[in-house]
Parts: structure tokens; C-alpha cells; sequence
């Protein structure tokens, strides 16, 4: 068996496509994807202050005294520039400011365009209106008290305590991640493929020679498949490594048990790979290119393409996710960095398991029942 193993190794190791698809794919589609997602929260998520140019047509003391409080603040929500028409109306056609605010009898807003930034200001203002009042009454009656009014008006009360759901990352862009490593596991379908096609004597002429020695059957099946296995969790492992120390990507959980789960998402592909290696009488192109498209749409439903396909089919077909490959291996990584218990990871693991041996089982049946007259 050892001897089988050894030797298959060396013939994998050998394979063309193991670097490319394996390693530099993998390694490449996460370089994308770092690009592609880096700025995404800063761009969309984080709060910046927001420009605004003021034009005053009429003296309006309490607005210059808002503006003063709020830029003393550490991250200001406005960065307010005082200046006349033209110079105003140049400085939002060049977007250096996102509206002018014209200070008349009534206070107004101007904006280019809809934006966050102009829903911000107006946001503002309406907030200003409703207080501009009681900063006027107080300027009348008590001019003392002002700065602890407008302490007071600034300063948030807080009703409720917030308490975080998980102490996990939940960037719901790590789906892609997850799904990158789920997809190097399933590429693992064409090693298994392989163990299936190498033994069987109608398909392949290494098999037929299999076929005339002494070694019983179950052993080099065994061997083959044991190899792609390891192969392939060496593989899997590295792009996991790839994505957390070289991407700095944030699993969450405990990474050996993020190893764990590739490992047994690695099993699952090549299970996978070798059910369908051995239905049917196809040759090698044509259950390669089905083994191909079975697990690239596996980790399309899972959401690799699009990060929204996996709640689509969470709400028409819930039960789809619980027998998709890739989607169990990236939920794995999932349960494990959001929940802080791990009986869903171990059910994802689980089942993975369960679905591995039922695959790896009927390959074996299909496969060892095959008699041939002649080769």
C-alpha cells in the first residue's frame, strides 16, 4: 500500500495542470480579489467629513457659532468654507464641496446631485432649524449659558446598550474567500476523477495493465485515492495559508480548524471527482468536462461569481445548501469565525463527511464490479 501511495505521489506531483490550477489560479483570483475589495469599506462604509461651502447674504451669528462647535469635534461632520456666489458655485461645479448653504432670511441648500454627502447635509440643516430657535431664545435670555446648550444639543444619549452579536468578522465580502478555498478543494474532483479513469481497463490503457497484476483491486484504488487526497489538502492548506498571511485576510475563528475543514473539503472533492469518474462508460474528456462544470456551478450557487447567489437559494431552496459541496465547505468557515459555539461548524464538517463516503462508496461499487472479456 505504502509503495502504491509513494509512487502515485510522485506521478501526481508530476501533472501539468497541478501547478497551474492548484496553485497559481488559486493564488491569482485572490490577488483579484484583494484588489478589487480593499477599498470597498473606506469608499463605502466609512464616515468622512463632509465639505460644504456657506455663502452668508444675511449676518447669521448662530449658524457661525454651530460651525465653530462642530469643528473642534476630533472627526467633524462638516469642513465648512465661508465664501461669496461665484466662488461658491465654482467650488461645487469642481466638486470640492458636496453643497452650498445659503445663509438669507431662511437657511438653504444647494447640491449637484443626490448623494450620501447631500443627504448628510440636509440632514443637518433640518436638525439645525429645529434648534436654531432654542440657541436664539438662549442668546436673548441667558448669553452665558450657551455653551453648555449647545453642549448639551450636541452630546448623543444613549437609550440602549449595544451588545455585538459575534465577536467574528462578519464582512460579508469573505464569502469570496471562502469560496476561493472551497473551489481549490473542489478542484480536487480531478484527482479523484483520475483514480477512477487509471482503474478501469476500457478507459484507460494504464488500468488494463493494472488489470494483469497481482495487486488486488481495492488496493490500488485505495492508493490512488489516498494520494489525491494528500495532494490535494497540500494544496488546499496552501492557499489557505496564501489568503490568511500573504491577503491578511481575517478568518476569525481558530485557523487550525480552518486547515481542518479544507482538509475534509479536499476529501469531498476528490469523492466527488470519483463518483462521476466511474458512472457510466464516458471517456476521460467528456467526464473531466462534466466534472468541471459540476463544481464550478457548485461554487457559482455558493456564491464565488455573485456574493448574493447563496441567500437567493437560502430563500427559494434552503435544502440545495445542505448538499452543495462548496457551499457546505465555505458555510464551514462561515459557522466557524461568526458563531462562537461550534455545533453548526461540526454539522457543516459532518456532513461533508457523510457526503464523502456516500460518493467514495458508490465509486467503489461501480468501479470494482466491472469484469471485461478482453482488453
Amino acid at each position: 500500500m505504502l509503495h502504491n501511495i509513494k509512487y502515485e505521489l510522485f506521478i501526481r506531483m508530476r501533472a501539468k495542470g497541478l501547478v497551474f490550477w492548484m496553485i497559481l489560479f488559486p493564488v491569482a483570483l485572490g490577488a483579484f480579489f484583494k484588489i478589487s475589495f480593499s477599498n470597498i469599506y473606506d469608499e463605502y462604509t466609512s464616515f468622512s467629513t463632509v465639505p460644504a461651502a456657506v455663502v452668508e447674504n444675511v449676518e447669521n451669528p448662530v449658524f457661525h457659532t454651530v460651525t465653530d462647535e462642530i469643528s473642534k469635534e476630533d472627526n467633524p461632520l462638516l469642513e465648512v468654507t465661508y465664501t461669496d456666489k461665484e466662488d461658491a458655485l465654482t467650488l461645487l461645479k469642481e466638486q470640492k464641496v458636496s453643497g452650498i448653504i445659503w445663509l438669507d432670511e431662511e437657511v438653504s441648500l444647494s447640491v449637484a446631485s443626490d448623494s450620501i454627502e447631500a443627504t448628510i447635509l440636509e440632514s443637518f440643516l433640518n436638525q439645525y432649524k429645529r434648534q436654531e430657535k432654542i440657541i436664539t431664545d438662549t442668546l436673548e435670555t441667558n448669553p452665558a449659558a450657551l455653551e453648555s446648550v449647545i453642549s448639551e444639543m450636541n452630546s448623543e444619549t444613549e437609550s440602549c446598550v449595544r451588545i455585538p452579536l459575534t465577536e467574528g468578522n462578519t464582512d460579508n465580502l469573505l464569502n469570496y474567500y471562502y469560496n476561493l478555498i472551497a473551489m481549490v478543494a473542489l478542484f480536487g474532483s480531478e484527482g479523484g476523477l483520475e483514480a477512477a479513469i487509471r482503474n478501469q481497463g476500457n478507459l484507460s490503457a494504464v488500468a488494463a495493465r493494472k488489470g494483469t497484476s497481482p495487486a488486488k483491486k481495492s488496493v490500488t484504488l485505495l492508493s490512488s485515492l489516498i494520494s489525491a487526497c494528500i495532494v490535494q489538502a497540500l494544496c488546499c492548506a496552501l492557499t489557505v495559508t496564501y489568503v490568511n498571511f500573504i491577503l491578511k485576510i481575517n478568518f476569525g475563528g481558530s485557523l487550525p480548524f480552518v486547515y481542518l475543514s479544507g482538509l475534509i473539503g479536499s476529501v469531498l472533492g476528490v469523492s466527488l471527482g470519483f463518483m462521476i469518474g466511474s458512472i457510466g462508460k464516458a471517456g476521460e474528456n467528456a467526464k473531466t468536462g462534466i466534472c468541471m462544470a459540476v463544481s464550478l456551478a457548485s461554487c457559482f450557487f455558493s456564491g464565488l461569481m455573485v456574493n448574493t447567489m447563496k441567500p437567493m437559494i437560502i430563500e427559494k431552496a434552503p435544502w440545495f445548501n445542505d448538499i452543495n459541496p462548496a457551499a457546505l465547505i465555505s458555510d464551514a468557515f462561515y459557522c466557524l469565525n461568526v458563531y462562537s459555539d461550534y455545533s453548526r461548524y461540526i454539522q457543516k464538517n459532518i456532513t461533508m463527511i457523510i457526503l464523502s463516503v456516500l460518493m467514495a462508496a458508490i465509486g467503489f461499487i461501480l468501479t470494482r464490479r466491472r469484469k471485461y472479456a478482453s482488453l
